[in-house]
């Protein structure tokens, strides 16, 4: 179905001076015309009247045609039979909320008898809500505005780095124009981060198929879902029944913030949106849209698209000489000539670029060169730098570091990192870009020194921080990285690195890696690894963690591999102080406080469980707050529950904290034989 807007100049007849006693019986007049011509054309072709201007002889003029485009014949037609003759007509396709806008329009000018009748007969009522709401989703609706040539079409797809995609479809679409009116052989998915390029890349695909008249709709809805939308089932029918002819462009994105195996996809609204899909595929052709790398998504929509056919389309990536061309391009196109500075950023030949990185590298560049170049006046004023000095690091992980008792080395070291992250800041502000260092590390400490939560807030604070694009943490130990047969190992290890890409590669007990006798297989996980340190050593963290002593025999194993780790963190045993500190702030997570004399008992039970050659630090901490919790259910339900106070359920006496009781191994004597 297609909505248009008609602007009618010239009006012969028309009488100036018009009483409202003849403007009420000549409307009522147009009323019935309306009805009439709409039943003689079997409900296909809706004109109504929405505005006439007696003085200036022009009027405004709304239509719906349900199979096929609206012709000026057809217009003319219509002005006849209700007797509105005129000398020019001017018309296009609109949106359906201007078409109903201009509908309720008609019916205050009395032009119209009932516009909401007419909105229930084109089947339009559930989709025409204004303010731009589809149900609980996004909805809009688009126009192509200028129809541009194919030379348009193919100079514009360069200019947004999308030729090697998008013009070979175009070249498809261009060798044999439609014979018929309806039928799509195939559909698109597009991926695609930058929603404006996104839209430039539909913008040029839908002027190409409606030049060649696969579309006949220049018309195109636009839905955005997401994993918890939910799904109107027939909402969405209707909107597909009148978007025949034309484009429904679906926008499908996780509420996951980051992709990864076990990332929730909600399989139900997209086995839904793919069977109203299949349902119009001859009649609506539509386009889906995922972030660029929502490979999971991807796979489950193509599971349930059938034996439709998808042409991939998307956002390219572009390296070395090709990104260097761009920004050289984009020099000239304002007036610059590009110097050494504009392609700093590219110095990494393997390294690839979108074309919203490269008119982001071009931006600092061009805003730099006006102070120092045109607007010279401004050349003393610097960018932020003042504010990137204080700012505080981002996230809540940052915010749990520094509650965090003790630690003194880790949060000195992360600390570090982030100062040198802002000093990069600064450094680009100033057109230079320093290379970040491996930040291969170490953890070296005793059981329950916090050693795989701080990996963990670690890896959180780099993503929150903008230090790794992806900030997961991938913990791993020798049963993950060492293969039952020869020729695994070095796979194996392979695979987790690419994995891991982006993130923190966490290695538990990384000297469980040596064997005791040379070229084992912990040997070959051990050369693998120190050979893909290297290579990724800009875009993954790898972090060894054990106990002090065993370390110092997994380091002394491989000669390269000590050379490239930059921090060994030691991680302390807690002392019985921190470890009181520990445990209030574990009671406080569980909105439990501590009672008087609590924290002079736990120091004493912690001075003695210290002695202990096992002892477990944190862990032993953990399971002080857990019993004791346990402690003070026992004791409030043996107390008179009317007694009870709000303060006794949130409180912890000494009583409930014990010390443990060590477990005794009894021999037990055989019998028998």
């Amino acid at each position: 179905m297609q909505f248009y807007k008609i602007y009618i100049e010239g009006i012969k007849g028309l009488k100036e001076n018009v009483d409202n006693k003849d403007q009420r019986k000549q409307a009522t007049d147009y009323q019935g015309k309306i009805i009439e011509f709409f039943e003689e054309n079997d409900k296909q072709i809706q004109i109504s009247i929405s505005f006439i201007n007696f003085l200036s002889k022009k009027a405004e003029i709304c239509a719906s045609v349900k199979d096929g485009g609206l012709t000026q014949k057809k217009i003319k037609e219509f002005t006849s039979f209700v007797g509105l003759e005129h000398k020019k007509i001017i018309f296009h396709e609109t949106t359906i909320e201007t078409y109903v806008n201009m509908l309720q329009a008609g019916e205050r000018n009395r032009y119209i008898y009932d516009a909401s009748e007419i909105v229930e007969k084109l089947s339009i009522y559930n989709i025409c809500k204004l303010g731009g709401r589809f149900f609980s989703l996004r909805y809009t609706e688009t126009v192509l505005s200028d129809l541009f040539t194919r030379e348009d079409i193919e100079s514009k797809s360069k200019d947004i780095l999308c030729e090697e995609s998008l013009i070979p479809e175009i070249d498809r679409i261009y060798e044999i124009p439609a014979k018929r009116s309806t039928g799509h052989p195939i559909h698109y998915l597009l991926q695609a981060d930058n929603e404006g390029i996104r839209d430039q890349i539909i913008e040029l695909l839908l002027t190409a198929l409606y030049n060649n008249g696969r579309i006949q709709s220049r018309r195109f809805c636009h839905l955005s879902y997401s994993d918890s939308s939910g799904m109107n089932e027939k909402g969405l029918d209707t909107l597909y029944e009148t978007s025949i002819g034309g484009t429904i462009v679906i926008s499908y994105k996780s509420d996951e913030v980051e992709e990864h195996e076990n990332a929730y996809v909600d399989t139900e609204v997209i086995i839904k949106l793919c069977e109203v899909m299949k349902k119009y595929r001859s009649k609506v052709l539509t386009i889906f849209c995922l972030p660029r790398t929502s490979e999971k998504i991807k796979n489950v929509f193509y599971q349930y698209l059938g034996t439709t056919t998808m042409i991939p389309l998307g956002e390219e990536t572009v390296f070395g000489e090709r990104a260097k061309m761009y920004l050289s391009t984009l020099a000239k196109k304002h007036g610059e000539r590009a110097d050494k500075s504009l392609y700093r950023p590219l110095v990494d030949e393997g390294k690839g670029f979108l074309v919203s990185d490269i008119h982001q590298i071009f931006d600092e560049w061009y805003e730099k060169r006006l102070k120092t170049h045109v607007y010279k006046q401004y050349a003393e004023f610097e960018n932020a730098n003042k504010q990137v000095i204080a700012k505080k690091p981002r996230g809540s992980a940052y915010d749990e570091l520094e509650k965090m008792i003790g630690l003194v080395e880790a949060k000195k070291l992360i600390h570090k990192i982030l100062d040198f992250h802002k000093a990069q800041m600064l450094f680009r502000g100033q057109g230079m870009d320093v290379e970040r260092p491996a930040m291969h590390m170490v953890f070296s400490g005793n059981p329950g020194t916090a050693k795989t939560s701080i990996a963990r807030i670690f890896a959180q604070i780099m993503k929150d921080n903008d230090l790794l694009s992806v900030g997961n943490l991938f913990e791993v130990g020798r049963s993950d990285l060492v293969g039952k047969y020869v020729g695994w190992t070095a796979k194996i290890v392979k695979e987790k690195f690419e994995a891991a890409e982006g993130s923190v590669l966490f290695i538990d007990e990384a000297y469980s890696l040596v064997d005791d006798r040379d070229g084992s297989y912990g040997d070959e996980a051990i050369n693998t690894i120190v050979q893909e340190m290297e290579n990724h050593r800009e875009d993954i963290i790898v972090i060894f963690a054990g106990y002090p002593d065993k370390m110092k025999k997994f380091l002394n194993k491989n000669p390269g591999l000590n050379s490239r780790i930059a921090f060994h963190v030691p991680f302390e045993d807690y002392n019985a102080d921190e470890l009181c500190q520990i445990t209030e702030l574990m009671g406080e997570k569980k909105k439990m406080m501590m009672g008087t004399g609590v924290l002079d008992k736990l120091r004493s039970i912690y001075e003695d469980a210290m002695q202990s050659q096992d002892f477990g630090n944190g862990r032993f901490a953990r399971n002080m707050i857990e019993m004791a919790i346990m402690n003070h259910a026992t004791r409030m339900v043996s107390m008179d529950a009317e007694k009870i106070s709000q303060t006794d359920i949130a409180t912890l006496l000494p009583e409930d904290f014990e010390a443990p009781v060590e477990t005794q191994i009894i021999e037990r004597k055989v019998v028998g034989f």
